[in-house]
């Protein structure tokens, strides 16, 4: 049966601060192809269960912000998947305010959806709400928030962020080597930074690096409001030989600060998250971001959809689902002339993750 798909907004006050978002944060302002990329739909072969085997079938996702380049991606996989699998999915942006996002999620689970989609954000503010919609018979999967001990009926979901630390850190160390003076650019209390922070502080004792200075701040605008924060820091440690950044708007922040500060071209960035601008600027000549850890963000804003099409139609297998990063390095996208996503997917098809969470009544988008 085909059913007429739409994809709801909250407000057109928060569909229009969701389209600008893209030219508020992180540099280039305008990246080529963030939110756009198109995924191909694979038809499914079977007949969907209850839920979805009717039309009407609502859905939220209840982010923390909307703003820079892997959460536009995410989104769009979120909202191409969701058109496939024939929901109405309805997006809140708190940009950025977690106050907000607790709020949302109360207004999401009133609004009569079946499956509510949380990403990023704070156990303290989000875990009184994902328990009281899943009380109310809301299915809740959530996407790199540590909340399976105040939450444990929510599916979690996330990139194996340890991994993708180690492959990123394993090359800078191959770079730089041991023994020497290195910085830090991150923020406590964000799931997916704070698992990267595990593995940062393993490699410094492993390394022997020695960190002059941790600086950053996750913000609706991190790349612009950690960018003077990183001019400081460097100008007050110019010794340094390497800048580890584990979220590309940090590694963006982290280029523009360097930028204010003379005589710092051969101190290398390593970072992670890859988006078509990320691919720009780790290619552009006389770039300093070295190598990244990656996931394709539109990729896992699909699966973490199916993921929870799944668990609503009571055939999801397991609770925690992780997604594999790879290694992507400045040599490899010159090497291989990669100028934007498309290119990279097609040198790399290990991220293409449409086998993760797939049924053959779910219309897969793959990318």
């Amino acid at each position: 049966m085909m059913r007429k798909t739409t994809t709801a907004a909250l407000s057109v006050a928060a569909l229009i601060a969701l389209g600008l978002a893209g030219c508020t944060q992180g540099e280039p302002a305008a990246s080529s192809g963030s939110t756009s990329d198109s995924g191909a739909v694979a038809e499914a072969s079977a007949d969907a269960p209850a839920p979805f085997d009717e039309d009407g079938v609502k859905i939220a996702i209840v982010q923390q912000s909307g703003q820079g380049d892997y959460f536009q991606q995410y989104l769009n996989g979120t909202r191409q998947q969701a058109d496939a699998l024939g929901v109405e999915l309805s997006v809140f942006d708190a940009q950025g305010d977690n106050a907000t996002q607790a709020t949302q999620l109360d207004q999401a689970i009133a609004s009569g959806v079946s499956g509510i989609i949380v990403r990023h954000g704070l156990p303290d503010t989000l875990c009184e709400g994902v328990n009281k919609a899943i009380d109310a018979g809301i299915v809740v999967a959530i996407y790199d928030v540590e909340i399976k001990e105040c939450a444990p009926e929510a599916v979690q979901t996330q990139q194996s962020d340890a991994l993708m630390a180690s492959l990123v850190l394993d090359q800078m160390a191959k770079d730089i080597g041991q023994d020497v003076p290195v910085g830090y650019v991150n923020y406590d209390g964000i799931a997916p930074l704070d698992r990267r922070d595990v593995v940062w502080q393993q490699y410094l004792k492993d390394q022997g690096w020695e960190q002059k200075f941790k600086t950053g701040n996750f913000t609706n605008s991190s790349a612009t409001d950690s960018a003077p924060m990183v001019t400081a820091a460097v100008q007050a440690n110019a010794d340094i030989k390497a800048i580890y950044s584990p979220y590309d708007e940090f590694a963006k922040g982290t280029l523009t600060g360097l930028d204010q500060v003379p005589g710092t071209e051969d101190i290398l960035v390593y970072g992670a998250d890859i988006s078509t601008a990320d691919i720009e600027l780790m290619t552009a000549e006389g770039s300093r971001w070295t190598a990244t850890g990656a996931t394709d963000p539109n990729a896992i804003g699909a699966a973490v959809m199916r993921t929870l099409a799944l668990q609503m139609a009571g055939e999801l297998d397991e609770t925690t689902v992780e997604f594999p990063p790879i290694l992507v390095t400045q040599e490899m996208l010159r090497e291989n002339d990669i100028k934007n996503m498309d290119d990279l997917r097609a040198a790399e098809p290990k991220l293409n993750i449409s086998d993760v969470s797939g049924a053959d009544w779910i219309p897969v988008v793959s990318f």
